[in-house]
């Protein structure tokens, strides 16, 4: 029986879902919710806060400021609240409801930023009012999770080696992309596997990360308006674009077999399940799950709210849903 005493000390057991019954194509889920931050997050935020104490930069007084467009800031506040620090997590509009209440009920700040910048989206407006924050107050610490290190080495020490092990038959892997800190991570990991696996890329129709046209997207976590520094392309083999439409659609379909997942996960599995559609390949096909679907029932699973941003069509009626194969 585990016994804790700060959030980071958990490690949540290895769990996999068998999505070949819903999705109609051999994909196995790895699901990275299962921590009290949540969701994959909790990884990353360990090892920068860990990092970041190690360097001497967080100390007594100590106040941790991030962007993020949600999970990252669960996880930071965890963290912060175990660790005696304040932590104040810069986001904007789109982040769910319930995700800053649970930051704010950790006894932390949140600050929505409502404006974009002109080239930068509000990713870019987060920054700006980051480095605001920073310039203003020299006891903030931005851990910056869209260039530190840490942050996709946490990934490549444990994520990686834990689907390596648990399908040493692995040929292709798909990952969200956002910051790509999990995606950078994974990709280095099995470049230098002892077999070759296929990385998979899967982001959001508007998003920048891998050059595509910016546009509207209303979900939090994947894609980004402006392009991840982590990122180097040379470790991906292929990119899928997903509609945001799709996303929901994927995430009602999964809902409806008992499986309640958030909107990365939803978009992951859509984009997986097209990639597995067009291509054949030898060995598993694995899927990460960055989170579950709680934080999502204000947004994703709110018909209302799908409505007034995606329109009628965009609902699934139950009875419209496919038999179980």
């Amino acid at each position: 029986m585990p016994i804790i005493t700060s959030p980071e000390a958990y490690h949540e057991e290895e769990l996999y879902l068998d999505l070949r019954p819903s999705l109609g194509h051999p994909l196995y889920l790895k699901c990275e919710g299962f921590n009290l931050a949540g969701s994959i997050k909790l990884k990353a935020a360990t090892a920068m806060v860990e990092a970041a104490e190690r360097d001497g930069l967080l100390g007594p007084g100590s106040i941790l400021v991030e962007s993020s467009s949600g999970n990252l800031g669960v996880a930071l506040g965890m963290l912060a609240a175990a660790k005696g620090y304040h932590f104040v997590c810069v986001t904007d509009s789109r982040c769910n409801p319930g995700t800053r209440r649970a930051i704010e009920a950790l006894g932390n700040e949140v600050h929505v930023v409502t404006e974009p910048t002109l080239t930068g989206g509000l990713l870019g407006a987060r920054l700006d009012h980051v480095r605001a924050l920073c310039a203003a107050d020299e006891r903030y610490v931005w851990l910056n999770q869209y260039r530190n290190a840490n942050s996709w080495q946490a990934h490549y020490h444990s994520t990686a080696p834990a689907i390596a092990k648990a399908f040493p038959d692995l040929g292709t892997l798909f990952v969200g992309a956002g910051t790509t800190g999990t995606l950078m991570g994974c990709a280095r990991y099995f470049r230098a596997w002892h077999r070759p696996v296929r990385i998979v890329a899967v982001d959001t129709v508007g998003s920048v990360v891998f050059g595509g046209r910016p546009g509207p997207r209303n979900l939090p976590g994947l894609g980004a308006s402006v392009r991840p520094p982590l990122l180097d392309e040379s470790f991906v083999d292929d990119v899928v674009l997903v509609e945001e439409p799709d996303t929901i659609e994927t995430c009602h379909r999964l809902a409806r077999r008992g499986f309640l997942l958030g909107a990365s996960t939803g978009t992951v599995v859509c984009g997986a399940g097209r990639w597995l559609s067009a291509h054949s390949g030898d060995g598993a096909a694995v899927a990460i799950a960055p989170d579950l679907g709680e934080r999502y029932l204000d947004t994703v699973y709110q018909p209302d709210w799908i409505r007034d941003r995606y329109g009628e069509d965009a609902l699934t009626p139950p009875e419209n849903v496919p038999a179980q194969r």
